[in-house]
């Protein structure tokens, strides 16, 4: 997937990418992605916290969005 075709960038807010893409809540779950009191934060920093693979994380988001 390249960055032209991706709807979801890893500096966005998790809470911002729920917000506007409302099915993506599952695959943060899937990940383990702290979602609820962790979701002010972007989309790679929550990944650098609960040690997921941000690669993975971002293609899953954007087919799912």
């Amino acid at each position: 997937m390249t960055t032209e075709t991706m709807k979801i960038t890893k500096d966005m807010k998790i809470n911002d990418v729920i917000k506007k893409f409302p099915k993506t809540i599952k695959v943060f779950a899937d990940f383990k992605i702290d979602s609820c009191c962790g979701g002010e934060v972007s989309i790679e920093k929550g990944c650098a916290r609960d040690k997921v693979d941000l690669n993975a994380i971002m293609e899953a988001l954007n087919i799912t969005a």
